[in-house]
């Protein structure tokens, strides 16, 4: 038996047709409703953030003082940085010191701490207000009362001199100086000691009785329950800390430059001398903006490197709820 196609008629097939005109533009207005809400962000974003990402790209690649314009030169800043530029690789040396002793000092004093502070019994907050005090001082502040407390004839020297320890020039001493800067770090842990403080108290207790019932020591108990409980904000510590150890600039400028304000970037002999403070001086004392630009996209590279590393690492020792991932 054959089978009778059945077409409906014009009118339904316009009336439908009107319908789906009018579905697409309702959904065309709803769009345009939420865009021009998300409008003021969008701007923001594109002229603070895109543009200026973009157009640092581009100066990358030219010769440009800011006060002319800027004149293509190719891969010239590049080479310059890589083969010619001396004081690059200091810079490159000093802030991988930052990145390998600074933030795990600053990673480790903060567990440390806030493992001392589950322990109290009594006046935690107190004694959780003054390991935090110290991060809500200014950096700049900060780093003047170190170089008072550093100052070779300072408090710090007083003492050791009364213990009969050798006295350092700290700042003064390119032995020393880096050093007096991871002291400094150190002091300022206390947002660090916060967030491990959290993680410390959010260990179920359970594992700890199951860990004694197997006989486990104090030893045992820490590397085999608290460190993989608390790996996920280890994680999260080192990766906000390589960051800011490639970024670091605010306490090294400042200390440089405490003795006196013509004293260049990096004193004393370059010591203090980190990527961000090459390419402070290089940008805005020496107004070669071109190579401070490429100086800048250098370091987002190694950045974003570490970070990918860090991540992919992070499958081996990272312990998430459902386990290792």
């Amino acid at each position: 038996m054959a089978t009778v196609s059945v077409r409906p008629p014009a009118a339904e097939q316009a009336r439908a047709a009107e319908r789906r005109r009018r579905r697409r533009r309702s959904a065309w207005r709803r769009q345009l409703v939420a865009l021009a809400f998300m409008s003021p962000w969008i701007i923001g974003f594109a002229v603070f953030y895109v543009y200026p990402i973009l157009s640092s790209l581009y100066f990358s690649f030219t010769s440009y003082d800011i006060l002319t314009d800027p004149v293509w030169v190719g891969l010239a800043n590049y080479q310059f940085m890589f083969t010619s530029d001396g004081r690059f690789w200091t810079a490159v040396r000093n802030t991988a010191w930052v990145v390998a002793i600074i933030v795990p000092l600053q990673i480790a004093f903060g567990i440390g701490a806030a493992m001392v502070l589950t322990r109290v019994r009594r006046g935690l907050g107190f004694y959780r207000t003054v390991f935090f005090l110290p991060t809500m001082v200014p950096l700049v502040a900060a780093a003047l009362g170190f170089v008072f407390l550093l100052n070779p004839g300072g408090p710090v020297n007083a003492v050791l001199g009364f213990l009969h320890l050798p006295e350092p020039l700290w700042f003064r001493d390119p032995a020393w100086a880096k050093p007096g800067l991871a002291l400094l770090a150190t002091w300022m842990v206390g947002q660090t000691m916060i967030i491990f403080l959290a993680a410390l108290l959010d260990v179920p207790r359970q594992l700890y009785e199951a860990a004694d019932l197997e006989g486990a020591g104090p030893l045992q108990r820490f590397r085999h329950v608290t460190l993989p409980m608390i790996s996920p904000v280890i994680f999260f510590s080192v990766v906000i800390g390589v960051i800011n150890g490639f970024r670091y600039f605010t306490e090294a400028y400042v200390v440089s430059k405490s003795g006196d304000w013509d004293n260049p970037v990096g004193t004393p002999q370059d010591s203090l001398l980190f990527y961000t403070s090459h390419l402070y001086n290089q940008g805005f004392e020496g107004f070669h903006m071109g190579y401070a630009a490429a100086l800048s996209w250098v370091m987002f590279v190694v950045i974003m490197a570490c970070t990918l590393l860090l991540i992919r690492s992070s499958r081996r020792w990272v312990h998430y709820q459902g386990g290792f991932r």
